[in-house]
């Protein structure tokens, strides 16, 4: 089953997620630290969607969103901060 990613964005927060029937089933919650910075601070992968990929598509799909809008990234979120610090072609998000 190929859930599409979504994304919900206000003033101060926002995610990326994946929901079925209206339940979310996976998201990564970010805040909004200024014009352009975020800080990713949860993921979060619903047990069914376990060893599927789903955070990875979660962070691809936010690292999409901050180069087409020239964001950088402070990456808290212990399981953003591991994939961001192993793959060098995202570091060009970091602050």
């Amino acid at each position: 089953m190929e859930l599409e990613i979504k994304h919900e964005a206000s003033a101060s927060k926002g995610r990326f997620y994946m929901e079925n029937n209206n339940n979310t089933l996976a998201e990564m919650t970010y805040s909004v630290a200024g014009s352009d910075k975020i800080i990713i601070d949860h993921t979060e992968v619903d047990d069914s969607l376990r060893g599927q990929g789903a955070g990875h598509k979660l962070l691809e799909a936010l690292v999409t969103y901050v180069r087409s809008n020239n964001v950088k990234v402070i990456p808290l979120c212990p399981f953003a901060k591991a994939q961001i610090d192993k793959n060098e072609s995202y570091h060009d998000i970091l602050v």
